[in-house]
């Protein structure tokens, strides 16, 4: 009985990492796992889905180093499932391990996709509304522990628009000690007011202090930051309204 029930599942898993891979842009290797059996899938249920891949690129210029997934139990829909394709009826908590390079992020930020989704945001000082642009934005991960940004945005401001070009050093929060800003310096324009430097680095301390993110009607929350040399690795909690068929 074991061995079927292990062949049951190697070979919903291998239908699941074609349907997946299909998806891809490119994938240097893809392991997924539908921890289930024939019984369970025609009843909806599965003990959970774990998903590991290196190299991964989407939307073209997306690229991922690494990533690990592990769902908890979920109910599934057993047609599509039998096929591969694993929809959930329910959305259902997963933990995610994701690694990205340096070279990964300027990449994406460099993308039409995350430009595009590179809003302005909006600051209130002293009774008037500013709003931040980014035009570019580079990432260096010097080591340390430490992200250092290059980049240049327009301020918008109730009168006017200014475009700022900046560097900035930071140290993103850990366990025992709060986001810290070690540098911030102006290479091209007037610079801002003191006002809107306050705003700034409290908006972005309501943003790292919130409890939960959402892209994309996904919700999520970092539980944990890690800042190597040349990477980042970021611990994640979710829940998944689907399993990303990427």
């Amino acid at each position: 009985m074991q061995d079927e029930h292990n062949l049951e599942e190697k070979i919903l898993s291998q239908g699941a990492e074609i349907m997946v891979s299909q998806g891809l842009d490119k994938v240097e290797k893809i392991d997924i796992n539908v921890q289930s059996d024939l019984f369970k899938i025609v009843q909806g249920q599965a003990d959970g889905v774990s998903f590991a891949g290196e190299g991964l690129v989407i939307q073209e210029d997306i690229r991922v180093q690494e990533i690990k997934l592990q769902t908890d139990s979920i109910d599934i829909n057993p047609l599509t499932a039998l096929f591969g394709q694993i929809e959930l009826n329910q959305p259902v908590n997963a933990t995610v391990r994701v690694v990205l390079t340096e070279s990964d992020i300027n990449r994406a930020l460099a993308s039409d996709f995350v430009r595009s989704k590179l809003q302005k945001f909006e600051l209130k000082v002293d009774d008037e509304v500013v709003s931040f642009e980014a035009k570019q934005i580079q990432v260096f991960l010097p080591g340390e522990g430490k992200i250092a940004f290059q980049g240049m945005v327009l301020l918008h401001e109730v009168d006017k628009t200014r475009q700022l070009s900046f560097t900035a050093m930071v140290r993103p929060r850990t366990h025992s000690q709060p986001i810290m800003l070690e540098s911030f310096n102006y290479n091209e324009g007037e610079g801002i007011s003191l006002e809107i430097v306050v705003a700034l680095m409290q908006k972005v301390k309501e943003l790292v202090n919130s409890p939960y993110l959402e892209f994309e009607d996904t919700v999520f929350s970092v539980k944990n930051l890690e800042v190597e040399k040349d990477r980042v690795i970021l611990l994640i909690e979710t829940k998944l309204s689907q399993i990303p068929s990427l």
